[in-house]
């Protein structure tokens, strides 16, 4: 499988910057990402979380552009306009973290930086565990390394309790019955009711229920949690890479606790917590993610 040719597209404009976008191969399948930054910059690789797709990044891809990194924001496997393959086993975490070594092959490169937040997160954190040889730093934004989440759920009842769809999303067919219902209006409440007023417009959630409305999407999307339970050991959970985890304190899905249990792993780790910022910090607190971000991966 051959790259497409990165082509000017409306991202531009929508982005405020010189913008492209593409489909790529990368562990047997092809990711869509838009891309923008000087060609020769330091490598970012921005993975989004769910159900967002790259289109979460808009507010942190102009900036780290303008600050000299390559951005290449991604569609992960199942989301908007990468491909989706069939099956829960596609989705495992191994696979995930795959498609991000793959990706960096694809571009020319041997490492690169990862930001990664939600689901994109969890996939940083495995691929800088898993495959270390590729990931310059790594930039976690409210996500847990996936090997203190069990553990700490035991111990935090309150956390298990706000994982409750987790189980809900194991279920055959219902999920996508509900999320899709009257125009995925669950979706759209989900992050309405999680985020602080105005964090996402009426604009914005109609470019989100394009890419859920993609044949497939949902499904795919779901069967990343599905995928939970055929998660791959990990013999080697520790992450050498110098690592920033960013935690909105207000997330109502995850506690701050698991941030700090996650860089326990670390060799050399920093948490900045954002006392008013909810799940979604990077749109909520855009400017002082972009500057924690630049001045990190610039170190």
């Amino acid at each position: 499988m051959s790259p497409t040719p990165s082509l000017p597209s409306a991202v531009s404009d929508e982005l405020g910057i010189g913008a492209s976008e593409r489909r790529l191969p990368a562990n047997g399948i092809a990711l869509h990402v838009v891309e923008a930054g000087p060609v020769d910059g330091p490598l970012a690789l921005l993975l989004h979380g769910f159900p967002e797709f790259w289109w979460g990044w808009r507010r942190q891809i102009p900036a780290l552009a303008q600050a000299g990194f390559r951005v290449d924001a991604v569609d992960q496997r199942g989301y908007d306009a990468s491909d989706k393959p069939a099956g829960v086993q596609a989705y495992n975490l191994d696979a995930l973290a795959a498609d991000v070594v793959g990706l960096v092959r694809a571009l020319g490169r041997e490492r690169a930086h990862l930001v990664g937040h939600d689901w994109g997160g969890l996939v940083a954190w495995w691929a800088a565990s898993r495959h270390p040889e590729a990931v310059d730093r790594l930039a976690i934004l409210n996500a847990p390394h996936p090997a203190v989440v069990g553990d700490y759920m035991r111990r935090h009842p309150s956390q298990m309790l706000k994982s409750h769809y987790v189980a809900l999303f194991q279920i055959p067919w219902l999920p996508e019955a509900m999320l899709s219902r009257d125009g995925f209006a669950a979706l759209r409440r989900a992050l309405v009711a999680s985020s602080r007023p105005g964090t996402f417009s009426p604009a914005d959630l109609a470019r989100y229920e394009t890419a859920w409305r993609q044949p497939g999407a949902l499904t795919a999307m779901v069967n990343w949690y599905r995928a939970l339970k055929v998660r791959p050991p990990l013999a080697n959970p520790r992450i050498t890479a110098p690592t920033l985890v960013i935690w909105g304190e207000q997330d109502r899905f995850l506690e701050v606790g698991l941030a700090e249990r996650s860089l326990a792993l670390c060799d050399a780790g920093r948490l900045v917590t954002i006392p008013d910022a909810t799940h979604w910090v990077h749109l909520e607190e855009a400017e002082r993610v972009n500057r924690e971000l630049a001045e990190f991966l610039t170190a």
